[in-house]
């Protein structure tokens, strides 16, 4: 357990953003969590709780009590227990497979350790940055897969009583990039496991972005798993800058969902515009093209900018604040809203 004092959360934001905390606990196993709630008081308010900062803008020192696991491990758990636990004879479907995860684990390595063992389902979600226990708040996602389609529980530790719960998926009211983690739970658990479900079979997921025409550029028509991985790797790579070189802290925005009429209005007057259907009434636009079509990829404002290879990434050009950013961000917003008439809001939690 680690109980530091005027912490420097340098390391724990991905923009680079040399804020402080009044007070850092981390904890490397469900008892110590319990121990460090146990031990709040109302003077450790407010509380942060935070992962690998991959989706955290932090405007200045955080006047609180910041919280970050450090539990680690994968473990398979066995099909048999499982469904006998659960009362649930679907789970002994020798297609499944369940690795319990850390909270704390990297969530990439968990998806590296998925491929080499043939267990297959988050391939999609390949290099995207931070840790296991944010998967499950944020419901990250990417190439037309989402964490929420992998997530089988959610274990955590209340912050009010210590007591051990276990979240189904279900309970967690998963939406796009949204839970309840994030609204309602918000600061009311800490998260210590993650279950994920995967399979023995692989049936590979190609219909989003430009995979398919990734995988021809390499004249592979079947990939296999890590052949796909290595392909999304290599896209997001492409697009995103390593957060070690230049601050940032992935795509920023969300791609806003519209009604159907909207999207059929934008598209009269903008003849191609990408757009990915998500029912017979809705669909989603990507934010970055919105952003792109006002001018602004590649752009700074003062020391903030917008990435020049993907305009939904915003970035710290060299010792941008945390305020800076926020401009940058509500300027660009206005702008979209002005050009399209649509509302864009951020993806990254802003403290």
């Amino acid at each position: 357990m680690k109980d530091i004092r005027d912490y420097s959360l340098l390391a724990h934001n991905t923009f680079g953003i040399d804020a402080k905390c009044r007070r850092f606990l981390e904890y490397s196993s469900v008892e110590e969590a319990q121990q460090i709630v146990a031990a709040l008081t109302d003077v450790d308010k407010p509380l942060l709780i935070l992962g690998g900062g991959s989706n955290l803008l932090l405007t200045g020192d955080y006047a609180g009590t910041v919280l970050h696991s450090s539990i680690m491990g994968i473990e398979v758990l066995g099909n048999g227990e499982l469904a006998a636990a659960e009362h649930d004879d679907a789970l002994l479907n020798p297609e499944f497979v369940f690795l319990r995860c850390g909270s704390g684990e990297v969530f990439d390595d968990v998806v590296a350790y998925a491929v080499e063992h043939g267990y297959h389902g988050a391939e999609n979600l390949s290099i995207i940055p931070g840790e296991v226990g944010a998967s499950a708040v944020q419901n990250i996602g990417a190439y037309g897969v989402e964490a929420k389609d992998i997530i089988y529980k959610v274990e955590a530790v209340e912050i009010a009583t210590g007591r051990v719960v276990v979240f189904d998926n279900q309970d967690c009211h998963y939406s796009y990039r949204q839970s309840k983690f994030k609204h309602e739970w918000k600061d009311k658990y800490l998260v210590t496991h993650v279950v994920y479900r995967l399979f023995r079979s692989f049936v590979p997921d190609l219909d989003y972005g430009n995979i398919r025409a990734s995988l021809a550029a390499k004249h592979i028509e079947n990939p296999t798993a890590q052949q796909l991985r290595d392909v999304i790797i290599e896209i997001r790579n492409a697009k995103l800058p390593d957060p070690k070189v230049q601050g940032n802290a992935g795509s920023f925005f969300m791609n806003p969902i519209v009604e159907k009429a909207k999207y059929e209005e934008l598209a009269a007057q903008y003849p191609g515009m990408p757009h990915y259907t998500i029912d017979g009434e809705h669909e989603k636009i990507p934010a970055g093209w919105m952003i792109d079509q006002c001018g602004w990829k590649g752009k700074s404002l003062g020391r903030a900018g917008v990435h020049d290879k993907q305009a939904l990434v915003l970035v710290n050009r060299g010792g941008a604040t945390g305020e800076e950013i926020v401009n940058l961000c509500e300027t660009i917003r206005k702008d979209v809203k002005q050009k399209f008439g649509i509302d864009i809001h951020p993806e990254v939690n802003v403290k």
